[in-house]
């Protein structure tokens, strides 16, 4: 009797045992189980910075690159053309490629311009790109240029710069033939690279 008492006392000793590790390793499964869980949200951070290095907003300011043109990306190509004309009663005078008449300044007594301020507003210079070229009769060998205060190249010919007269609005127009401004006359020039006076 008091064997089976012991041996009873025993099994509910062990079953008390059992229990309490089952406890154990029950808790060990839930600490293993919820240990991941942390590096799987540790992991979702990086993975979520990782699509804004792949938007590359650094590539998206290569545009702005290709849209500052160069300074001379406007600019006609090559340099004036100057040809000779009849305009009204004046045969053989200096055109540019639009047929505008061109004059000579009395006050240039050498290729350099005199021509500036008031004077280059109303009596604006040929200018030109590049190297002028002569066409329809004028002299290649008269052409050249000089250099204007604001570095701009003006078109000389003959040793005469070229301008137009603010006064002719058409092509033919010779309304500044003859007339005294700034302090000389100005004048039709012919192929020779001469001033054309009078009727």
């Amino acid at each position: 009797m008091r064997t089976a008492r012991t041996l009873t006392t025993a099994v509910a000793a062990v079953a008390l045992i059992a229990a309490a590790c089952g406890g154990c390793s029950s808790s060990k499964k839930t600490t293993a189980t919820t240990s991941p869980s942390p590096a799987a949200t540790s992991a979702s951070p990086s993975a979520a910075a990782s699509p804004t290095e792949s938007a590359s907003p650094t590539e998206s300011a290569s545009p702005t690159e290709s849209t500052s043109p160069s300074p001379t990306a406007g600019a006609p190509g090559g340099g004036a053309t100057i040809g000779a004309a009849t305009a009204g009663k004046f045969q053989n005078i200096l055109v540019d490629s639009q047929g505008k008449t061109l004059y000579l300044f009395e006050a240039d007594t050498s290729p350099t311009s005199t021509c500036y301020d008031a004077c280059a507003t109303a009596w604006p210079p040929l200018l030109t790109n590049g190297t002028p070229t002569a066409a329809n009769g004028a002299d290649q060998t008269k052409l050249s240029t000089t250099a204007r205060k604001d570095g701009k190249s003006q078109v000389v010919y003959n040793g005469h710069p070229l301008y137009y007269f603010e006064g002719d609005t058409a092509k033919g127009d010779t309304n500044g033939e003859e007339s005294s401004a700034f302090g000389a006359k100005w004048y039709v020039v012919n192929v020779a690279g001469d001033k054309v006076e009078g009727d």
